[in-house]
């Protein structure tokens, strides 16, 4: 099948690689010019793993292609995706001026029938602007050509992408046409040879999918921050606690880890969307309003920790080590990432930072401009430093070498945002170790246990 996807950011990406590893004819369209010229190299402006090798196949192959010529794109392909940002307006509504635009592009390029697949996370109702901006283009135009617009929201996750797509757990298409649910059936059904797990509902059900879906995740990932702040004050463990609840079928183990607060470009952006969305209607959703507060508050509580710790001799020339940038790993995404806040506070009361991020260093030098040191390794990031501060859970932090860790730092003490390590361990090697939702351990540091569980 003939395709393009217009807007070559995360989702355009993935969704364009793996069309066109499924053996479809995909032409992804950006208006950057320097990034289509970086894309047909092979230089791929973000790290996900698979995706890299998964473009130079195609590219190799000649099943995809990157170009600026939105019009030649449209003309040339039979359903057309529109994949481009929807950035959190300042009274936090989706912002639809991409869309609409590309909308109006896809309009003008038009030379026959087209199915317009809305692959962005918009609002409720915008599917019917997008329908409404092409057929008013196509009228000044003095043309009439038929036409679908699909809703078929992404459900991929940073650092999973790739094989989210490959495999997904369901695939959301909202449309009344019997054209176009023939027209998307066939070109996802290679994704499902076992099962079949296309859902086919309404344009505005399949629209509001979406933002539930990242709702009910934030919102689970929120309560658990709670709970884990009523162990603190109880004593219970928020780690033995995680698996009782999750061993119950009906909650499930995933998205129950207490830490930081969620971050990247989905869930929190989302949220606030659905919220102005449910504003604008008349409908107050308390619990998300709530949700939302939680985080907020988490994203400060290592911080608040750290303050408590070295409440007597303060944090000025402190020197604290960083393992951890991007806001979850297997990506180097760093929007919204904890990170930002906490070396803020730090710098603010007068400490230096050295960080290390096994991809994420670039992303972040790039959005964060005050100055800080950078490491190219996990443990030399520790040399001469007082403490460690582990905010992001990358796979090679979890089982680290806590002798040299001990070696290297000026003072064993580790302040754990991801609850990565077993306490009574670390007490076992002489540190002191803060975490998320559990007792401070270390050396006569029973005495701070309660200003520490804030």
């Amino acid at each position: 099948m003939k395709v393009s996807i217009i807007g070559t950011g995360y989702v355009g990406l993935v969704t364009g690689a793996c069309f066109a590893y499924m053996g479809n004819q995909v032409i992804c369209v950006d208006i950057d010019s320097a990034k289509i010229d970086a894309l047909n190299r092979a230089v791929i402006p973000i790290y996900e793993p698979g995706l890299k090798e998964l473009i130079e196949g195609n590219l190799r192959e000649g099943r995809l292609a990157f170009t600026t010529d939105t019009p030649k794109a449209v003309r040339e392909s039979e359903i057309i995706f529109i994949a481009v940002g929807t950035p959190m307006d300042e009274d936090g509504s989706a912002d639809l001026k991409h869309v609409l635009d590309t909308a109006q592009a896809i309009g003008e390029g038009m030379d026959g029938y087209r199915a317009i697949v809305v692959k962005s996370t918009v609002p409720l109702g915008s599917c019917e602007r997008v329908n409404q901006v092409i057929q008013e283009v196509l009228d000044k135009r003095g043309v009439e050509f038929e036409f679908d617009v699909v809703s078929n929201p992404e459900f991929l996750k940073e650092g999973k992408a790739v094989s989210d797509f490959m495999s997904p757990d369901r695939v959301v298409i909202g449309t009344d046409s019997q054209r176009v649910r023939e027209l998307m059936h066939a070109l996802y059904e290679s994704f499902f040879r076992v099962s079949d797990r296309i859902l086919f509902m309404d344009t505005r059900s399949a629209e509001l999918t979406k933002y539930a879906a990242n709702a009910m995740l934030a919102t689970r990932l929120s309560f658990m921050n709670e709970l884990a702040a009523l162990c603190e004050a109880t004593g219970a463990d928020v780690e033995h606690v995680r698996i009782g609840i999750g061993s119950d079928q009906r909650i499930g183990r995933r998205y129950l880890f207490p830490g930081l607060g969620y971050g990247g470009s989905c869930l929190p952006k989302d949220v606030q969307a659905l919220i102005s969305t449910a504003e604008e209607l008349g409908v107050g959703l308390k619990i998300l309003r709530a949700v939302d507060q939680v985080n907020q508050k988490q994203k400060a509580l290592l911080m608040r920790k750290i303050e408590v710790f070295y409440s007597e001799e303060g944090l000025i020339d402190k020197t604290f080590a960083l393992w951890g940038l991007s806001f979850k790993p297997d990506t180097d995404d760093v929007r919204e990432s904890p990170a930002a806040k906490i070396i803020e506070g730090l710098l603010e009361k007068g400490a230096r930072i050295r960080a290390y991020d096994p991809v994420a260093i670039e992303s972040f030098r790039d959005s964060f401009t005050p100055p800080i040191d950078y490491s190219d390794d996990m443990y030399r990031c520790l040399s001469g430093a007082d403490a460690l501060i582990l905010v992001t859970e990358w796979h090679h932090f979890r089982h680290p070498d806590f002798s040299r860790m001990k070696a290297e730092l000026n003072k064993p003490v580790i302040f754990d945002g991801r609850n990565q390590y077993e306490p009574e361990h670390l007490r076992q090697q002489g540190f002191f170790y803060i975490s998320i939702g559990r007792q401070p351990i270390g050396p006569g540091v029973s005495g701070l246990s309660s200003s520490l569980s804030l």
